[in-house]
């Protein structure tokens, strides 16, 4: 591995051996011992471990379920980025990021006008096919794919900035776009749930077809109680996850 690990096993614990290879390497990859892109050399490892292959095969596989390692053809298995912890608050992806240090960074796939579906439209308060701005992005964490961004904006002066380009999208994110135009994010619709990658979503995410992803739709709304912004999101469920917060009353 690099680095090398201590890793000690108790052999005579009722704690498969291939949990505990898999428990301590979890820990330093969460701790940092294990940086991205360190490689877990399987064979190499369990002859230093004294273990079967298949025991250290299990071990990895293990990680790669919880998307702490990745398996990849010419390479083999290698620590990925820690997954993204974001709480759910009235905030984008890209501040999230930022203010973790993990280097946001987007390409914009499309941007243009587009009539608006029944769903958009009742979501935004707008009639169906009423011209909507739409907007397709992937955003990056640390350059690894992390989330497939779909957006739907009403048009004219509520909220659209003049300002809005695909070059200002990739420098700041949508969010701070609206607020700087003036608009008061004030609350927001949310709804989370999963679902399989199709062929196109996993290509641009960089996973495989079917692979699960989390989705997230939501409708921002300002103090006036006017839909400003609808989106449509996908996120990596190997490196992204939701926090919620519950609290009796």
């Amino acid at each position: 591995m690099t680095p090398e690990l201590d890793i000690e096993l108790d052999r005579t614990s009722p704690i498969p051996l291939y949990f505990q290879v898999a428990e301590r390497i979890a820990r330093a990859i969460r701790a940092g011992e294990l940086p991205p892109g360190s490689r877990l050399p399987e064979i190499k490892l369990a002859e230093r471990l004294g273990l079967a292959r298949p025991t250290v095969r299990r071990a990895v596989q293990c990680l790669v379920d919880q998307g702490l390692v990745v398996r990849k053809r010419g390479v083999g298995s290698q620590v990925v980025h820690s997954r993204v912890g974001r709480a759910v608050e009235l905030t984008s992806l890209y501040d999230d990021l930022r203010r973790t240090g993990r280097e946001p960074s987007t390409k914009v796939l499309s941007i243009g006008t587009v009539a608006a579906g029944d769903d958009v439209a009742a979501a935004l308060g707008i009639a169906p096919g009423a011209e909507v701005v739409r907007l397709e992005r992937v955003r990056y964490a640390l350059g690894e794919p992390l989330a497939l961004l779909r957006n739907w904006l009403p048009p004219g002066p509520r909220p659209l900035p003049a300002a809005m380009s695909a070059e200002s999208l990739e420098r700041r994110g949508l969010y701070e776009l609206l607020r700087s135009a003036g608009v008061r994010l004030r609350v927001a619709d949310q709804r989370i749930g999963a679902r399989a990658a199709d062929r196109a979503e996993a290509g641009l995410l960089g996973e495989r077809p079917s692979c699960p992803l989390l989705t997230l739709v939501r409708t921002a709304y300002d103090d006036r109680g006017r839909g400003v912004e609808h989106g449509s999101h996908l996120y990596r469920a190997s490196l992204y996850f939701l926090e919620v917060t519950l609290v009796e009353h």
